[in-house]
């Protein structure tokens, strides 16, 4: 499966463009607002769509993450920290769709 955008993201950022957009700028005045470099930030990003079972979410970091050079391990172990946290159910939701990204990488 190649890096994949969904459907329904694609159609809302099509018709509602300066609402995307202006999604994109919160987002990366977020992204400057603290002292956490751009790796670390993307894996708590991570961390925050594996807990609440974003499946697009996750995915996105994930890719995010790679491309950032955080290594497939450290993806994993993202999602594996869950596992205490949130149960294993998510965390094995939350596994496959890390590995579907991680198998495109590969």
């Amino acid at each position: 499966m190649p890096d994949y955008l969904p459907d329904v993201y694609v159609e809302f950022r099509n018709r509602h463009p300066r609402i995307a957009e202006a999604q994109d700028r919160l987002a990366g005045e977020i992204d400057d607002a603290g002292p956490l470099d751009q790796r670390t930030a993307r894996l708590v990003k991570l961390g925050i769509a594996v807990g609440a079972l974003a499946e697009g979410a996750v995915r996105s970091n994930a890719r995010k993450a790679l491309d950032l050079g955080v290594s497939q391990q450290e993806v994993e172990q993202v999602a594996l920290l869950a596992l205490t946290t949130r149960g294993f159910p998510a965390t094995i939701a939350a596994w496959h769709w890390v590995h579907e990204v991680l198998d495109t990488r590969r």
